[in-house]
């Protein structure tokens, strides 16, 4: 089968297509025909030999973490009547015509929902919605959203715009900001421009009650300074690098600093309820996750480079049957 092997980590000229086994499933586990699979920017990361240390890989590896497709076979103590059925995967391997994964890490594609639909939900569907239970927006409190154009971005601003929260997006070029606007902000800014910050705090009257930062590193921090004394700050952003503001100004400000990052991935549980959740939300037309770009699977290299150059609006996914992603 058809497959995105990494032999060394580097840039991403190191994606190589491959011809590899087809997968063959163990006791309790299925095989996936893979209609589009998931990419994310921590790809990007791993793929460079980044976080070895919380998430080895051991080359070669296939990259990825899911997507969606159709159960094609079933292994010892899995139900047969799963083949043929829609499912969303979120596993440990994703660019590949075939993935095999637990059967505890398979679900259901709700049938008002393609294929794309559901993949672009497997991770970005699953952070959004986290993040927003663990911030709690607010009816009529100001929230800012930066990296608001983004796979999880654009639907945080979603799910704080549904719970009745007035919106700042904050990104980095018109057409991004033209799509948060699209997605119910209320008041958006380029935070590549000088003095963003404080026009942040003018058009909130001070401050926003609680700021998620999707970007990290100076962008966070910058992101940080919009929170009003005794708002909340969650930052799940890596592309600029962890975001560690200054513990004792949080202190003085009052404002709670939430890290989900540094406790570690979630339990397996926690990520079955709260994907179950986003797509029946999808379903409902109450989240909609904004696919802005596709590649053939032999282009994931082409999907890698857009990411790291923050050129893609909304999810990027990898189409690898285009039958199935209908």
């Amino acid at each position: 089968m058809r497959a995105i092997q990494v032999r060394e980590f580097g840039g991403p000229e190191v994606l190589e297509p491959a011809e590899v086994p087809d997968p063959v499933p163990g006791p309790g586990q299925v095989v996936v025909g893979m209609a589009a699979a998931d990419v994310i920017f921590l790809d990007t990361l791993l793929r460079s030999g980044w976080g070895q240390d919380i998430f080895p890989r051991t080359l070669p590896y296939v990259p990825g973490g899911g997507g969606a497709g159709e159960v094609l076979r079933t292994g010892e103590g899995v139900d047969p009547a799963w083949v043929g059925r829609r499912v969303v995967v979120r596993t440990e391997t994703g660019y590949a015509e075939q993935v095999v994964a637990g059967a505890g890490e398979i679900m259901p594609v709700p049938g008002g929902l393609t294929a794309e639909t559901a993949a672009a939900l497997v991770h970005d569907g699953v952070t959004a919605l986290m993040m927003a239970r663990l911030g709690v927006p607010e009816k009529r409190e100001w929230v800012l959203v930066s990296a608001a154009a983004g796979g999880a971005g654009s639907l945080l601003v979603q799910l704080a715009v549904d719970a009745g929260s007035r919106v700042v997006a904050a990104a980095s070029s018109e057409a991004k900001l033209a799509l948060a606007r699209e997605l119910g902000a209320e008041v958006v800014v380029d935070y590549t421009q000088e003095g963003w910050v404080e026009r942040v705090r003018e058009a909130t009257g001070g401050g926003v009650a609680l700021a998620y930062d999707g970007a990290g590193g100076r962008l966070g921090l910058e992101a940080f300074e919009t929170v009003a004394d005794g708002g909340r700050f969650v930052t799940y952003g890596t592309a600029e690098g962890f975001t560690d503001p200054d513990k004792e100004v949080a202190r003085r400000r009052a404002v709670r600093v939430l890290t989900p990052l540094m406790d570690g991935p979630p339990d397996e549980a926690t990520v079955r309820e709260s994907l179950g959740r986003v797509l029946e939300l999808a379903e409902e037309g109450r989240l909609r996750p904004v696919v802005g770009a596709t590649y053939p699977l032999e282009r994931a290299s082409d999907a890698h480079r857009a990411l790291a150059a923050r050129a893609t609006i909304g999810k990027s996914l990898l189409v690898v049957d285009a039958e199935r992603a209908r």
